[in-house]
């Protein structure tokens, strides 16, 4: 008996920082189920003793409170007539074709002010690129390149993270 125990010690040594460090985390884990039922007890008790307020400001509407016959209400897809942006990562989808051809069209049209379409926005179809794809373009592009495509977004679109995305490599072309 005492020489299985022996050849066994190797085995049993190596298992015992293992053990112990499951057993560390076992602990901790037990603590915390603890504090957060204090914690829920805590809320139970204060809400015996400060019922909350159901109270609901005034310039908070939610869905639920309209009336159904309510046409008052805006239109969360549209903005004065203009379709509103997805959110922060609008710049990163590319943009529907009717969007397209609007800023196509008005880029080609003589008009008094108008820019005509430089030859590497036609290149590198500008009006379909998304900010990503630009940013991953930039690096093939020359200090003119750069600069006819700034002014052709500052006279056509004026969408500002691509003016930003523009000036910045155009810093850092004339930096070199």
């Amino acid at each position: 008996m005492a020489v299985e125990e022996t050849i066994k010690l190797p085995k049993t040594i190596l298992m015992y920082p293992m053990t112990l460090a499951s057993q560390a985390a076992a602990i901790v884990m037990r603590f915390q189920q603890n504090v957060a039922e204090l914690v829920i007890k805590g809320d139970a008790t204060l809400e015996q003793i400060f019922p909350p307020k159901d109270e609901q400001p005034e310039w908070a509407t939610f869905d639920e409170d309209l009336p159904d016959d309510d046409t008052s209400a805006v239109d969360v897809d549209t903005l004065d007539g203009e379709p509103r942006a997805e959110g922060r990562f609008a710049l990163y989808s590319a943009p529907d074709a009717g969007a397209a051809d609007d800023w196509a069209r008005v880029a080609s049209t003589p008009a008094k002010g108008a820019v005509s379409v430089p030859e590497v926005a036609e290149e590198l179809d500008y009006e379909q690129l998304t900010l990503a794809q630009l940013r991953a373009r930039l690096p093939s592009l020359d200090l003119d390149e750069l600069e006819a495509l700034l002014a052709y977004e500052e006279a056509t679109k004026g969408r500002a993270p691509f003016q930003t995305l523009l000036a910045n490599r155009i810093t850092r072309a004339t930096a070199k």
